[in-house]
């Protein structure tokens, strides 16, 4: 299976797991981490709207929504 590296390479239904941030606003990884949004954590893509922005995720059993330049700055692996 291919490495997968952003949430741009993902698809609804698909499941990844976080294993670090790049290019995020310090304060906007804190907020992130405050939310289970954790290297070592996994989620899963339910939707992504039409245009592509907002992304609505599952991690740790709630559902998050985020814009799509933000869910790319979170490093994930499919699994």
């Amino acid at each position: 299976m291919k490495p997968v590296n952003r949430f741009n390479q993902l698809r609804p239904g698909d499941c990844a797991r976080v294993t670090g941030f790049s290019g995020l606003p310090e304060n906007y990884q804190r907020q992130l981490l405050s939310l289970g949004v954790t290297p070592g954590v996994e989620l899963k893509v339910q939707q992504i709207a039409p245009l592509g922005d907002p992304i609505k995720i599952m991690v740790r059993g709630f559902r998050l929504s985020l814009r799509r330049e933000e869910a790319n700055g979170i490093l994930i692996e499919k699994v």
